[in-house]
């Protein structure tokens, strides 16, 4: 059997626009293979803007 969270990672998302890492989640990194992109709420810009994973 598989052991609980093998297959999951933690990422920090960081703010497209002032680079500011607001965010840390967890993906799936057999499913989503790509780079996560979500639009979350920055504090620092005050708006809802596109946040990436960053590496």
């Amino acid at each position: 059997m598989a052991k609980k969270g093998e297959a999951r990672e933690r990422i920090t998302l960081k703010c497209s626009v002032c680079k500011d890492e607001n965010y840390r989640t967890e993906k799936n990194k057999r499913n989503t293979t790509e780079k996560l992109e979500i639009k979350k709420h920055c504090p620092k810009c005050k708006k809802t803007v596109l946040h990436q994973e960053k590496k």
